[in-house]
């Protein structure tokens, strides 16, 4: 059987074992000659295989991950817990996004690459060759007010093909809703908020009140 990205495989424990690379202390694989921006697949199979010896660490002293993590999900080195990493709570979670990390999501929508871009190791990542993995430009200019209008026939005829795809319509409103919470205050944002203040979606409507609370105590502040 193959598998990447679709089945709970200890991917990177495997990974490690068979010399790839090593475990980055935020968790994720890195090699000398690719860094960590890049997927794993593996084949389970009954062969035998010959042995490859694990890599070393070669983290050193470096902490930069845990630093820049918005969340400060990496809780230890080689540590995450995952309920407080925003790839997880913008892509994985069904439910609600705790109200104590959304102001800290700040405007990503769907998932975060910050530990990775921060890492030193990522000075050799290379662009691939591969037609299905490169960067797709069509959001580029796209606001958050734009995507947020968005209908369910909208997401379903822009989104196939891309990984955004799996999370569906709802949860993609439930994050942009946070993001427009977190962003300045315009009359265009404001007015896509309380568009949608009574969505068909609990849980879009409960994110919506969220973001228009943080709005109104913003300004509040400011009077």
């Amino acid at each position: 059987r193959v598998f990447t990205d679709s089945a709970p495989v200890t991917e990177v424990a495997l990974a490690t074992e068979s010399g790839i690379g090593w475990r980055g202390k935020h968790t994720l694989l890195i090699s000398r000659e690719a860094g960590s921006f890049f997927f794993l697949g593996e084949i389970f199979t009954d062969l035998p295989l010959p042995v490859d010896p694990p890599v070393s660490d070669h983290c050193g002293d470096c902490t930069a991950c845990i630093t820049v993590c918005p969340t400060q999900a990496i809780v230890a080195p080689y540590k995450l817990d995952a309920r407080r990493c925003i790839s997880y709570l913008t892509i994985e979670l069904h439910g609600a996004i705790p109200v104590e990390f959304r102001p800290l999501i700040g405007n990503r929508v769907y998932g975060c690459d910050d530990c990775q871009l921060v890492c030193p190791w990522n000075r050799f990542a290379q662009r691939t060759a591969e037609t299905d993995f490169t960067v797709r430009h069509g959001l580029d200019t796209a606001s958050l007010v734009e995507l947020f209008a968005w209908t369910a026939e909208d997401f379903e005829a822009r989104m196939p093909g891309s990984p955004i795809y799996r999370i569906g319509h709802e949860r993609w409103l439930r994050n942009l809703a946070v993001g427009l919470g977190n962003a300045p205050s315009t009359p265009a944002v404001l007015a896509a908020l309380q568009a949608r203040a009574d969505d068909a979606s609990e849980l879009v409507r409960e994110h919506v009140a969220w973001a228009l609370v943080q709005h109104a105590d913003r300004s509040a502040a400011s009077a």
